[in-house]
């Protein structure tokens, strides 16, 4: 066998491990859809695009699937194409990357400090290729090199340049859960922050520590109708 033969079969072989992969995660997305459609539950927050590094918290840990973007986003296209293909809405998740926070954001506030280049060339890299997706979630992780102050979920900087931007997602976004310890507050600061740069934004509320740290149950605004901060009247829910 000479060398270009060998290549040839090497490349066929990987070829076949990928499309073995892409089957077993459709396959498995197809399955999750099935068991949640007999409940009569239509969305899941499934699949996460979050690329591990080094040194980074556990809290993502044997949710992810894999260590490389490519591998990554391919895996988690094809458990969205199982679930769609099982009446499920996927919920491309967390947008725009968890894997790299060094704390778990449902007990603090992870703040990434990686430089925006090596985040464009991995994290966010991940989730490009599945910005068509429906529907997404964000992270509550803050990325210093772009917005130091908020995290992805309130910046509208991240918001506008990379999430819509440099990720091109354009379904509808969503928060994580703002019971989360990563983010604090209250009312007022939730009408301000909770915020879309382009469309709209819809924010669960859970009750925390017996009592809503947000007193509207959802919340959509347009950030370009009405301003950073501002929650038109007409937008907000009736208190239950």
């Amino acid at each position: 066998m000479n060398v270009d033969d060998h290549r040839v079969r090497r490349f066929e072989f990987r070829r076949r491990r990928r499309d073995e992969r892409g089957q077993g995660a459709r396959l498995a997305g197809h399955l999750i859809a099935s068991d949640l459609a007999n409940l009569g539950i239509d969305v899941d927050c499934l699949p996460l695009a979050d690329v591990p590094a080094p040194g980074g918290d556990p809290v993502i840990g044997d949710r992810a699937y894999g260590s490389e973007p490519g591998k990554v986003a391919a895996i988690a296209g094809a458990i969205a194409e199982g679930l769609q293909a099982g009446g499920v809405l996927p919920v491309l998740k967390h947008l725009p990357g968890h894997g790299r926070a060094k704390a778990d954001s449902h007990h603090h506030l992870p703040v990434v400090d990686t430089d925006r280049a090596t985040l464009e060339a991995t994290d966010f890299a991940a989730f490009r290729p599945l910005a068509g997706l429906p529907l997404g979630m964000t992270a509550h992780v803050v990325f210093s090199a772009i917005d130091p102050v908020a995290p992805a979920t309130t910046s509208v900087t991240m918001v506008r340049e990379v999430i819509r931007g440099f990720i091109g997602f354009q379904g509808l976004l969503m928060s994580d859960d703002v019971s989360m310890g990563a983010l604090s507050g209250t009312a007022a600061p939730c009408e301000g922050s909770v915020i879309h740069a382009s469309s709209k934004i819809n924010a669960a509320r859970q009750a925390k520590n017996g009592e809503r740290i947000c007193k509207t149950p959802r919340l959509s605004i347009t950030l370009d109708e009405h301003g950073p901060g501002r929650l038109p009247r007409r937008s907000r829910a009736s208190k239950r």
